[in-house]
């Protein structure tokens, strides 16, 4: 036959389209040629394929190859199509099953000597090739663990472009050698294991806080002077979440799968991004001229996103986070490409109260002259600590909370009363499309049928009244009063609930 079809996966960020791949011969003169709207890394692939079909014992016929990649208008980009590319150019003249190739999806780079070499984001390809409909896929051989984690589909990992050839069909020598190895495996272990909440002392309000943001997914500020225990506090919060569901494992598998590591096992542990105070913009939610990346704030997905020094950070960096934060995606516009990462996370942000750390601090002195202070406070806008909610102001810890602190919440205990409070909003919430407390809307909290008396919401009212808060900052109080409440393991919200959630959001602890 001259013209021959299967299927490739195009990815845009970590949302994979199915591509067809089709080869047609002609007589003209010889030459291979790629088109379909690829990029620089996708045009060398005729070089590569020519040179591994010649190498595997399959060289290709000495006529004009056109590869057609449709959609034509979808971009594409990198070595993965390789694979999909060879197979669909030996099956024009070899003798190679149609209904098996055209049946097939081929994510995968080949080599000169015909080895298969693995590629990022197999995770994600082989998720879009399940959700197509196909039965099954071929990837390199150190992809292999990482696409079996998807379920409905048969994986076949293979160490050469002959063993491919030979499982389609054709009558080719495979050889035996050794597969090409993955990078550093990403391992799934406990961020707890040494970072247990007990070895916080003296903060009991601000562990509690703690407990409370893990419970609904709620966003946190931690403000005070250097010691106080602000980072200690948010590197033990991943340690109290509950382990991650299937459906948000993968969802953080195939990010990591974008990265380029070797992923063996879906993690159950919640992530943890804590990125330099010097990032910008595009690395916080994602960016590159051609190929778009994952940025923090699609790695934190489903788990925590850190700012430590938040005053540090420019103020343009911390607006992107503005949009993420409301939507629970990120999408990314280029000149050529829009790429789309989820960035469901929960954000905890650690400041002091100025540059030096010692203003409105007893017994420091602040060196800081007033602009820089202004200056430093105003990096964290109005619009963002709207969307933050809960507010907490730690003071250094004294001798006698010291010596009175005694074993404090351990990680195991706490991490039980989350997962007891957040069973509670699941099944309050089972009629809904909602799971936890932070994602719920603001008009079903306020209109709803578990909408709070109106002597329970009155301090609420009377906030809003005065300008105290806003709408938005409204709901999010309402958030933190359900969580506190299943926390306590109340049905209902209370006046005690309310004017705690309140407390919280303005931001006062002892």
């Amino acid at each position: 036959m001259t013209v021959a079809r299967t299927w490739a996966v195009a990815l845009n960020g970590a949302v994979g389209s199915i591509v067809e791949v089709e080869a047609d011969l002609s007589n003209q003169t010889p030459d291979m040629r790629i088109i379909g709207l690829p990029d620089k890394a996708l045009n060398e692939a005729s070089r590569r394929v020519h040179n591994a079909c010649e190498n595997s014992g399959l060289p290709l016929p000495r006529r004009r190859l056109t590869v057609n990649l449709s959609p034509a208008n979808l971009p594409k980009h990198g070595s993965a199509f390789d694979l999909a590319i060879a197979v669909a150019a030996i099956a024009t003249e070899t003798d190679l099953d149609v209904g098996s190739v055209s049946a097939t999806v081929h994510v995968g780079e080949v080599g000169l000597d015909g080895r298969l070499r693995p590629v990022p984001g197999v995770l994600p390809a082989v998720v879009a090739a399940t959700r197509a409909g196909f039965a099954r896929v071929v990837v390199p051989h150190a992809n292999g663990p990482e696409a079996r984690l998807v379920h409905g589909i048969e994986v076949r990992a293979a160490t050469t472009l002959a063993e491919v050839a030979a499982l389609h069909g054709a009558g080719v020598d495979v050889p035996d050698c050794e597969p090409v190895a993955n990078g550093r495996p990403i391992d799934d272990v406990r961020s707890d294991a040494r970072h247990d909440l007990a070895d916080v002392i003296g903060q009991n309000d601000a562990v509690e806080a703690l407990v409370v943001a893990a419970a609904g997914g709620h966003h946190l500020l931690m403000t005070g002077p250097p010691g106080a225990g602000k980072t200690m506090l948010a590197r033990r919060l991943p340690g109290i979440l509950p382990p991650l569901d299937d459906e948000a494992a993968l969802a953080v598998a195939s990010i990591r799968s974008l990265g380029g590591g070797t992923i063996r096992s879906l993690p159950r542990v919640a992530p943890f991004e804590a990125p330099h105070h010097s990032a910008s913009s595009a690395a916080l939610v994602g960016g590159g001229s051609r190929v778009i990346h994952p940025g923090a704030v699609a790695r934190a997905s489903e788990g925590v996103l850190f700012l430590d020094e938040a005053g540090e950070f420019s103020g343009h960096a911390l607006d992107a986070l503005r949009q993420p934060l409301e939507s629970g995606e990120i999408e990314i516009h280029r000149s050529g490409a829009v790429a789309s990462f989820p960035a469901r996370f929960q954000l905890v942000l650690a400041t002091n109260p100025c540059p030096c750390g010692g203003y409105g601090i007893p017994g420091s002195s602040c060196t800081c002259p007033p602009m820089a202070i202004r200056r430093y406070l105003q990096r964290l806008s109005g619009p963002l600590l709207d969307r933050i909610d809960i507010e907490l102001t730690l003071r250094r810890v004294s001798v006698a909370q010291r010596r009175a602190g005694g074993e404090g919440m351990s990680t195991e205990t706490a991490r039980e009363r989350v997962r007891e409070a957040r069973d509670r909003a699941a099944h309050r919430l089972r009629e809904t499309e909602w799971r936890r407390n932070a994602q719920v809307a603001g008009p079903w909290l306020r209109e709803g049928p578990a909408a709070p008396d109106p002597a329970a919401r009155r301090p609420l009212d009377i906030a809003l009244q005065r300008g105290a808060l806003t709408l938005r900052a409204y709901d999010r109080v309402l958030r933190v009063a359900w969580s506190l409440a299943d926390l306590a393991g109340r049905p209902r919200l209370g006046l005690d609930d309310i004017g705690r959630a309140l407390y919280l959001k303005k931001g006062i602890a002892s």
